[in-house]
């Protein structure tokens, strides 16, 4: 399904009034927070395709950043595919496109955060990203990690391994082959269990169904969430189109890709708040605006 707020908005209206997700937990006392979100911005100076601006990544995530700044927002984060390549792929010239984009992100005056990407990985390895990539309070090198802001717990998964186990590297995976593994999955399942406060998950590829844009072990996935009775939302990318769901109580949320389209029009981003109410998340340009009753249970 294609995100629109029309059908947003039909469906998050089926909302069954006073049947919290999960009750309070011990010492949970949320406040309210903003954070700006992007994803799939696809930078490098390479000429357009399928709609996709690749050079035009700066000049749209600036556009996002200077109103991130205004807004006076939490943190950022981006949830994948933050640079391209040329054909044929160029590791060096990737490196450049990395360190360009990333020195962009630095623009915002608070904590930022990354969520590894398929094409991050298409000409470089997960350790090269690191040295340049930035996620403010996390250890260099890891690629899958928790941070916690008033009151809330927000998880980032890596869905970047084959489904043998094996960690993407520099092209040595296909797309369509994404997987989490079972140590992050027990790493999940530890958050979840220790953690006293609502969660929050970033994700690159989908967690919300099955087929090529899909985890191949979603399914897997969704129930170590569901189990936990704390994880709310999901934030994925991967698919430029956008989209919504709701599964057994977690809502999933896709945001439109920044690099479709010429700027200023063809740019996508947004500002999410959350609060012990409700979720609004206030889309710009190309993205829609949504908002819905963020703890209670919506009607299936």
């Amino acid at each position: 399904m294609e995100l629109n707020r029309r059908q947003f908005v039909k469906t998050a209206g089926l909302v069954l009034s006073g049947f919290a997700l999960f009750p309070c937990l011990p010492g949970c006392q949320p406040e309210s927070l903003a954070f700006g979100w992007v994803t799939d911005i696809h930078y490098a100076l390479a000429r357009p395709c399928w709609n996709r601006i690749y050079a035009e990544g700066m000049v749209k995530l600036n556009e996002a950043i200077r109103l991130f700044n205004e807004k006076n927002v939490d943190f950022i984060i981006e949830t994948g595919d933050f640079t391209d390549q040329n054909m044929p792929a160029q590791p060096a010239r990737t490196m450049t496109y990395l360190k360009a984009i990333e020195s962009s992100f630095a623009g915002f005056s608070g904590p930022r955060y990354h969520v590894l990407g398929n094409h991050d990985l298409d000409s470089l390895s997960k350790e090269q990203f690191a040295q340049v990539s930035v996620n403010s309070g996390i250890d260099k090198g890891s690629t899958y990690y928790s941070f916690v802001r008033k009151g809330y717990r927000f998880v980032v998964l890596d869905a970047c391994y084959r489904s043998d186990g094996v960690p993407y590297n520099s092209n040595n995976f296909h797309w369509k082959d994404c997987f989490i593994p079972q140590e992050q999955l027990d790493w999940l399942k530890q958050e979840l269990e220790q953690s006293n406060e609502p969660v929050l998950v970033f994700v690159h590829q989908l967690l919300d169904g099955k087929g090529d844009l899909y985890v191949n072990n979603a399914a897997q996935v969704r129930a170590v969430l569901e189990a936990s009775q704390k994880a709310v939302a999901v934030f994925q990318g991967h698919k430029h189109i956008g989209d919504y769901k709701i599964i057994n109580g977690i809502h999933y949320i896709t945001q439109r890709a920044m690099v479709e389209g010429y700027a200023p029009e063809g740019n996508s981003y947004s500002i999410v708040v959350i609060d012990a109410n409700a979720l609004h998340m206030q889309g710009y340009r190309r993205m829609v605006t949504m908002e819905f009753q963020f703890w209670e249970k919506v009607l299936m």
